[in-house]
């Protein structure tokens, strides 16, 4: 079990973004970029690739498995870990 399984497994919660919270591509910095009022979170690998399934309908389970459905477990910790981390910081819901 993984540091954020034991900690707390998400795997039924519908992390949504906040309505101001907009996905873009920084072409000055070569970066995808979650734009929120007053703060701009650089997203580094595929962490756009997460955030655009990120619909508030969607359980953290779904999007791991619509992420790579071959590799879900070698995957769901590290996604977990981000999600976690995003809503601590105020960046989800």
């Amino acid at each position: 079990m993984g540091r954020a399984d034991a900690m707390h497994d998400p795997g039924d919660w519908c992390p949504r973004l906040p309505t101001a919270a907009l996905l873009r591509h920084d072409e000055a910095r070569h970066v995808d970029v979650m734009l929120l009022p007053e703060r701009v979170v650089v997203l580094h690998g595929s962490g756009r690739a997460v955030l655009e399934l990120v619909d508030g309908t969607r359980t953290v389970d779904e999007i791991i498995t619509r992420l790579a459905p071959d590799h879900v477990q070698e995957i769901r910790g590290d996604v977990i870990s981000f999600l976690n981390r995003l809503r601590t910081e105020g960046c989800l819901r």
